[in-house]
């Protein structure tokens, strides 16, 4: 085989792997752990229940490798938003947005769902005891003092404020597109909540 075809392999491969994860997220995201089977994932990447099983061990290794991947990309964003441009007003907003990107949503959803659930996979679930949620929102407060500082923020226990706004946020996400009677609030709206 020529070097050029092994690179194709690899690459569908990759694909093939990664088009598993994609349809996983929302399942697990939309029905949690418990709520999710092989064959609805394999439903909604069009592929047969089989071959999830030719990339992933099992449910449970599929469930903590997304579980790892989205808790990694979580820290490398909390940490990340100091170095954004602009005011700490602009830089939360700029996460805020990030959050509630279309894109995004199951990302969210999913880690909202498996920190609710009774029960998820014990490497997972090992993840999580590890990266309490403060323990991501501490990474914000500096930013956030910042704001307080300059007069964009309201005044008050900054991680407390923050986690509030989160939790508000984090609440709107699990709302199902579609389904919420009145809309996603704008992040503009959202932003008032932690003004003066």
């Amino acid at each position: 085989m020529s070097p050029r075809n092994k690179q194709q392999l690899i690459d569908i491969r990759d694909e093939r792997r990664e088009q598993i994860k994609q349809a996983a997220l929302k399942i697990f995201a939309r029905r949690g752990y418990a709520g999710t089977k092989t064959s609805m994932i394999a439903a909604e990447a069009g592929i047969s229940e089989g071959l999830i099983f030719r990339y992933f061990k099992s449910k449970d290794e599929l469930f903590t490798t997304l579980f790892e991947e989205l808790m990694e990309e979580a820290r490398k964003e909390t940490g990340d938003v100091q170095f954004l441009p602009g005011s700490p007003f602009e830089q939360i907003k700029a996460f805020t947005e990030d959050m509630l990107d279309e894109n995004n949503k199951y990302a969210f959803m999913f880690m909202q769902r498996a920190r609710k659930a009774d029960a998820i996979p014990i490497e997972a679930a090992q993840i999580l005891e590890q990266n309490p949620v403060d323990g991501l929102l501490i990474r914000l407060v500096p930013v956030f003092i910042k704001g307080q500082q300059a007069g964009e923020f309201t005044e008050g226990d900054p991680l407390k404020l923050l986690s509030w706004y989160i939790y508000t946020i984090n609440s709107l996400i699990m709302e199902e597109v579609g389904q919420e009677e009145h809309g996603m609030p704008s992040v503009d709206f959202l932003m008032r909540v932690l003004t003066k």
